[in-house]
């Protein structure tokens, strides 16, 4: 490539996604490009003989969050896992999620697997199955976390009015918006939604009562459930109960993750749920096509829930 008249790298962990696709977004409107090609690509997953190099560095992009931090080593806290661990156990305290909670986000999600043809995980998974994965740290089990995956992802940015003349059918981004609330998760329980949708919807003109599917970054099934709750789908502490009763489901009220997401499907740190969002908002899911799809709300979190970004899309241009 040459002559480019824009080139950045972004690290908003798994926000980052719908951050690049925001600020190609921006700059087109500023008149600085036309067109912006967005790209992630990661390759975690080793052979056999690569496994076995002389450095024995971890790569990919999970490792910039395999550490242990000061005196948190001490007792144990090594790595993302352990970290969003603690927050889900405060949350189950706080407000009874249970257990049961978490297993009907992976159950659920993998049914819509299931209707994925390029998903890694289609088998049907029961809440017996979960509970019978192992133990990954204390409230998570092997089912609540992401998968690795190896994989790319190119979204291309460009104006409604060049997009009209190519191809594929545009999917237009009616908002968009971020939110980094600061604080420790752990007390506050809360995301970066809040402040990421009230930008967002404000934008396009919707409340959260006119969202017709989401696709919600997943790196746990507990991040599903608090980012439900922080979009205002539920009351806080209300997104385990309206998981399991279905709601996010095939045929639900509010389809979520209708690839399987980023528990089932692949992990392309937040570029699953935008692809996702991308291709049911276009008509061409298949079998897993949802009928009410005007309305997309796609999210990105990154680190400990303190990051944040927002994009609403739709079929129509406004």
């Amino acid at each position: 490539l040459r002559d480019l008249k824009l080139q950045a790298t972004m690290n908003l962990g798994g926000a980052t996604a719908a951050a690049m696709i925001q600020h190609a977004a921006l700059a087109i409107a500023a008149g600085m490009c036309t067109t912006v090609a967005c790209v992630f690509s990661d390759r975690p997953l080793k052979s056999p003989v690569e496994q076995k190099s002389r450095t024995g560095a971890k790569e990919g992009s999970a490792a910039s969050y395999a550490f242990a931090r000061g005196l948190d080593a001490a007792y144990g806290q090594f790595g993302i896992n352990a970290m969003y661990a603690l927050v889900a156990r405060r949350h189950m305290h706080t407000y009874g999620t249970t257990q049961d909670h978490l297993g009907a986000v992976a159950v659920t999600q993998r049914r819509w697997a299931g209707m994925n043809p390029v998903a890694q995980f289609r088998d049907p998974l029961t809440l017996a199955d979960y509970h019978a994965s192992r133990w990954v740290v204390e409230p998570f089990h092997m089912l609540d976390c992401c998968l690795v995956s190896n994989g790319g992802v190119a979204v291309i940015v460009t104006s409604a009015e060049r997009a009209r003349t190519l191809r594929k059918p545009p999917v237009y981004i009616w908002g968009m918006g971020q939110g980094h609330p600061g604080g420790e998760p752990a007390e506050t329980l809360r995301s970066g939604a809040p402040l990421a949708s009230a930008t967002a919807f404000r934008m396009a003109g919707i409340e959260a009562s006119d969202v017709e599917l989401c696709e919600l970054y997943d790196c746990y099934t507990f991040t599903v459930l608090v980012t439900l709750e922080d979009y205002g789908f539920c009351g806080k502490g209300e997104g385990g109960p309206f998981v399991a009763a279905g709601h996010t489901a095939p045929g639900g009220s509010l389809p979520v993750n209708t690839g399987g997401g980023q528990l089932s499907s692949s992990y392309m740190w937040g570029m699953t749920p935008i692809a996702e969002g991308i291709v049911q908002a276009r008509g061409e899911a298949g079998e897993r096509q949802v009928p009410r799809r005007d309305v997309v709300l796609v999210s990105g979190n990154g680190g400990l829930l303190s990051t944040h970004t927002t994009l609403v899309l739709s079929p129509l241009p406004s």
